[in-house]
């Protein structure tokens, strides 16, 4: 299995958590086949909202959540 990671961002209650404020307007960069490619969309990404303290970014690992057993090397 490859290694899939998405990259999603958007407006957060708490610029300290990930609970996003509304989950219909979260901005889905895109799935990417390495951590590279999507730390680069990533920063992308975010470097374009820097001056907005409650908009964030992440990466989220998609492998990790689709084979949890496997282990993360």
């Amino acid at each position: 299995m490859s290694k899939m990671h998405l990259v999603m961002g958007g407006r957060v209650t708490d610029p300290q958590t990930l609970e996003f404020q509304d989950l219909s307007k979260v901005d889905l960069v895109g799935v990417f086949p390495d951590y590279a490619s999507a730390e680069k969309a990533w920063r992308g990404a975010a470097q374009r909202t820097v001056d907005d303290a409650e908009m964030r970014y992440v990466i989220v690992h998609l492998h990790r959540l689709l084979e949890p057993d496997l282990p993360s090397a």
